[in-house]
């Protein structure tokens, strides 16, 4: 290079590679060549020239691409992802060419039509942090942008990359979940770990000698996990993930690279009269090797200072530095009522049984609970998610008043303690079924600020999202939300849903059938894939899931639907309905 002509400029630069290239290569040499080279001509090539880029290298199933606008690059990515999935759609699965894309903005040197130097290493790095099917990019892109495009993407924190010194903060966009692709796609990608210090918290043993004392168990084991989740600098896989492995005795590795964490906490808890044993004891997943054990005896009403004992020692041992509003809301918290906090984990057990007898008798016990200890405000925030629920299911006479009922019990958990994530969460729903969304996007982001690691938090604001038509826009917050918990069947059904409105029915389909899997009895899902098969012309699949939506919910009504859904647009749930009328279903 020392005699030839090297300049240096400011480039925009996407790299790309296809997901288990040697995979594909060994099954079928020629086929997965033949198909790759015509992905590139007739796929990526007329989007880098619609784009306006310039393709500068090839690596056998990898590209390089240079562009003079980062929007240029963003929208390039993001439209090669769509077009990618879309040519993929009638590929056998496990014969999909499935791509990682990056991209980066810096400087780099030009050297006989070639690029080289900080900016191209990078975006090959961040490349490898995309998931399969998605679009990673740097911090400087991302910056540049926002408010330029409406891909919306989400921060994927800091990450460290082979041969660059400095960390590289990563932010993600995916038209859909990874785990949507094909199963063999998914199984070359398992999730990646993240960059923070990642932890699943496993359900504590019951040791008390009475099975009727393992609600107690899992009470334990959830206010840990809602304790842990509410430190930023950890990652934590969410209460309905970790509890499904309840009852079994896991290999801690298999843990680990299933829910892609490093960190397994596990133990067990005791009860006699008014008093708690707990054993605790925390697990590098990745060589199987014990990291410490702790032995905690409280009476029960000291139960919030033994949490902040497990999740000190765990910070402590991960090196994780609490932000000062962490560490201030850690030093306020107080006893607790033995008998309210025994109501208070009953009732989340009725609460996850989903049903009216259930609903009916998890509000009996909170208001007893409150009766006890006004003080509670998860209490509240319990109760407003109740009435909510029984309002959207029509349950126990649930009308719209209930909305006003669950906004009132919402800021009443929030009036008892402002730094209850459940009160936030609670107001956000309220407000969003209510139809007053840029309020309800307040208070989802003050649950986030609170509970960094919330499933149901980053739920929340794509919903609020969906709602006002933004489907794009929707989607990154799902999956955010299912890579936090992967078990949270709800997640699947509202991405299935925005999915459908966006008219990717493939997707929608597999996101629907995925959440069926997951929750059998669901009649909601079953009208969705009814409207779904109708406006795709499966009109014989369009009647049968109709007809199952009855035999799970006899009561079901369209015009409960149209009033209850918060939609901005009405013609949402007209295209909807539209799907049944194609199926020949009269209305």
């Amino acid at each position: 290079m020392a005699n030839e002509s090297i300049t240096r400029r400011l480039a925009a630069i996407l790299a790309a590679d296809v997901v288990g290239y040697s995979r594909l290569m060994e099954r079928d040499e020629k086929a997965t060549y033949t198909q790759l080279m015509t992905r590139w001509s007739q796929v990526l090539e007329p989007l880098v020239e619609i784009h306006q880029g310039r393709i500068f290298k090839t690596t056998g199933d990898g590209v390089f691409v240079e562009f003079s606008s980062a929007v240029n690059a963003v929208e390039c990515a993001a439209a090669l992802q769509r077009a990618m999935a879309a040519a993929n759609a009638d590929v056998p699965s496990g014969e999909a060419i499935v791509l990682r894309v990056g991209v980066n903005m810096g400087d780099i040197m030009v050297a006989d039509n070639d690029l080289y130097g900080d900016g191209v290493n990078v975006a090959a790095r961040i490349e490898t942090l995309a998931s399969p099917g998605g679009v990673a990019v740097s911090d400087g892109v991302h910056e540049y942008v926002r408010g330029r495009t409406d891909i919306a993407f989400v921060d994927s924190g800091l990450h460290e990359v082979k041969n660059i010194e400095r960390p590289v903060h990563i932010w993600s966009w995916s038209p859909s979940e990874a785990a949507d692709l094909p199963a063999e796609i998914a199984a070359d990608a398992p999730p990646q770990l993240p960059t923070r210090p990642s932890i699943a918290v496993l359900p504590f043993d019951n040791m008390s000698g009475d099975p009727e004392q393992g609600y107690f168990a899992d009470g334990i084991t959830e206010d840990i996990i809602t304790d842990l989740s509410k430190v930023s600098g950890l990652f934590v896989i969410a209460r309905n993930s970790s509890f499904a492995y309840k009852g079994k005795s896991p290999d801690i590795r298999k843990v680990s690279r299933e829910l892609g964490v490093r960190y397994v906490l596990e133990g067990s808890v005791r009860r006699a009269a008014n008093r708690i044993r707990i054993n605790a004891q925390m697990i590098d997943g990745t060589t199987g090797g014990h990291l410490w054990a702790e032995r905690y005896d409280r009476g029960i009403e000291d139960i919030f200072e033994v949490q902040d004992e497990v999740t000190r020692t765990i910070v402590t041992a991960l090196k994780v530095k609490l932000t000062a509003g962490e560490a201030e809301r850690r030093e306020v918290r107080g006893k607790v009522n033995p008998e309210a906090y025994d109501l208070l984990v009953r009732s989340r057990q009725a609460i996850l049984r989903f049903d009216m007898q259930s609903s009916a008798e998890a509000r009996s016990m909170l208001e007893r609970a409150i009766a006890i200890d006004p003080g509670l405000a998860a209490a509240y925030a319990s109760l407003s998610i109740i009435a909510l629920t029984d309002y959207i299911n029509r349950w126990n006479g649930g009308t719209f008043d209930n909305v006003s009922r669950a906004l009132e019990l919402a800021e009443k958990a929030i009036a008892t303690d402002e730094n209850e994530a459940h009160g936030h969460h609670a107001l956000s729903l309220a407000l969003c079924w209510g139809r007053r969304y840029d309020e309800a996007e307040r208070a989802a982001q003050r649950m986030l600020k609170l509970d960094p690691n919330s499933a149901g938090g980053h739920t929340a604001l794509g919903s609020i999202r969906d709602f006002q038509s933004l489907f794009e826009e929707a989607l990154p917050y799902y999956t955010r939300a299912n890579r936090l918990d992967p078990q949270f069947d709800l997640s699947l059904h509202f991405l299935g849903r925005t999915l459908l409105n966006l008219g990717r029915f493939d997707e929608a389909e597999i996101a629907f059938k995925r959440r069926l899997a997951l929750a059998p009895r669901s009649d909601m899902t079953r009208f969705y894939l009814a409207c779904l098969y109708g406006r795709t012309g499966h009109h014989e699949e369009a009647r049968r899931y109709w007809h199952e939506v009855f035999e799970v919910n006899p009561n079901f009504s369209i015009d409960h639907f149209r009033r209850a859904m918060p939609y901005k647009d009405p013609g949402v749930l007209a295209r909807l309905v539209d799907g049944l009328r194609e199926a020949g279903i009269s209305l």
